[in-house]
């Protein structure tokens, strides 16, 4: 039998002892108490990241996704809201609703951020310890990705130290390209804010 891969993880830690890891990976991996999914207004399953969330978690998601549907109508960019996971190694999805890059006019940075911080809240507010992101928007919504992934690790870490049960969240990027932005994103902040950065291997 080959060894099991190792796989490198950065993380940015932050005053308190919590923690923002780095991996490249697949999110739908994810053993986080939660795993966000970068969904439409819709909560409809689409391609990317949603795809291979429905994909894996089955029906019972999209199942919840119209329950909250048909009680608040569709999801506006920035917000986030939580189903089960169905058949993923995660219990909860946290779908929240990135913005479409329109040129960086429209707002769509604080929406961005919303995203972000809207999710930890939630996850925060159930009482739930970690949670997973993937890098929102920046696939076929064409947010530039070293934009975003700057917005993503200071909203993170401004949001997790406000946080009171969540104490560990992940970023899980897809390809090597994302995962280089994400750390160079969170060594600049660990250097502004005097924070600890290592990185290490793991099975």
């Amino acid at each position: 039998m080959a060894p099991p891969l190792e796989r490198s993880i950065s993380q940015l830690i932050l005053p308190g002892g919590k923690n923002i890891e780095f991996v490249l990976g697949d999110i739908t991996d994810e053993q986080t108490d939660a795993i966000v999914n970068a969904a439409n207004s819709a909560l409809m399953p689409g391609a990317g990241v949603s795809g291979a969330i429905h994909g894996r978690g089955g029906p019972a998601i999209y199942e919840e996704c119209r329950a909250i549907l048909s009680r608040q109508g569709e999801i506006r960019e920035g917000q986030a809201v939580m189903t089960r996971g169905g058949e993923l190694p995660a219990p909860y999805v946290i779908h929240t609703v990135g913005p479409v890059w329109r040129g960086g006019g429209r707002d769509e940075s604080a929406k961005l951020r919303s995203c972000y911080r809207n999710s930890i809240e939630l996850a925060d507010e159930r009482g739930l310890g970690s949670i997973a992101f993937p890098a929102i928007s920046t696939g076929v919504f064409g947010y530039p990705l070293e934009a975003a992934a700057e917005i993503a690790v200071k909203e993170a870490a401004r949001s997790l130290e406000h946080s009171k049960q969540l104490s560990d969240v992940r970023f899980v990027l897809f390809d090597p390209l994302a995962f280089a932005v994400f750390v160079e994103s969170a060594r600049a902040l660990a250097k502004a804010k005097s924070m600890a950065f290592k990185t290490y291997t793991a099975d």
